[in-house]
């Protein structure tokens, strides 16, 4: 589904990623780890095409078709989506309007109300938020549990083939992230060609969300890939290089 080659990506003219090269194939899981400040949020910026991430070289294909130099609005059409880590408040845009305008532009044409309306009480419902929180301005006054929810709202409503998930289980208590990894694991039953991209520190979504690969990024690139047994050792030991090396040569294959 995603394929990214060689791409190297600046970030205030400091280079942060550095030909980093990842293949993600329908219905898998992948989570990327690793200190601070190693690029794991820039591969996301530059997958949504973030202005402030420039790609110096390399190349992002989705579903087979080069999407480099395509704009944030044309990929999200295709079908990409970001969770943010910091979402973003819109004030004076109703959660309900910014849905119904982003589904439309999705699809295409206007969406049917009625349809619209038994869709996201639905989803609110599953991810017990308030009714009233869709009409109120986006993220605003929201909890950091609250916009974690109102991103898995986001991604219930628009139904994305490609989910990057960065840090949502930051600022979220235990019982909403339940109420989180169990809304993406549903998810993930309804659309099982969808893949997912997971930014973490730690294990405790993957523990609801079981992945397929795990990635250590370092230096620029990943220095290590395995399954799920690599983050936990992650979580045991800390980002020591010399007990990852060991951990994944114990059993993990190096996914670049």
């Amino acid at each position: 589904m995603l394929k990214i080659k060689n791409l190297s990506v600046k970030v205030e003219n400091k280079t942060i990623l550095n030909d980093f090269n990842l293949d993600i194939n329908d219905g898998e899981v992948h989570v990327i780890m690793g200190p601070n400040g190693v690029g794991k949020s820039t591969l996301t910026k530059a997958i949504m095409n973030d202005p402030n991430y420039k790609v110096l070289n390399g190349d992002i294909t989705f579903d087979g078709t080069s999407i480099t130099d395509l704009t944030t609005d044309q990929r999200a059409r295709m079908g990409l989506f970001l969770a943010n880590q910091n979402p973003l408040e819109i004030d004076g845009v109703t959660n309900s309007d910014f849905l119904r305008t982003a589904l439309s532009s999705k699809e295409g044409k206007n969406v049917n109300l009625y349809s619209f309306i038994k869709k996201i009480d639905a989803a609110v419902d599953d991810l017990h938020m308030p009714n009233e929180m869709v009409h109120r301005s986006v993220n605003k006054g929201f909890s950091g549990g609250e916009k974690k929810k109102n991103e898995i709202l986001q991604m219930k409503m628009l139904e994305p083939k490609f989910v990057m998930f960065d840090e949502i289980d930051s600022g979220v208590d235990v019982d909403s992230l339940k109420i989180v990894g169990k809304n993406i694991n549903e998810y993930k039953k309804a659309n099982p060609k969808t893949s997912y991209l997971i930014i973490t520190h730690y294990t405790h979504l993957l523990k609801y969300i079981k992945p397929d690969f795990v990635h250590v990024l370092m230096n620029g690139h990943i220095v290590k890939s395995g399954d799920y047994s690599l983050a936990k050792k992650i979580e045991e030991n800390g980002f020591n290089f010399d007990k990852i090396v060991t951990v994944a040569n114990d059993g993990c294959d190096n996914h670049e």
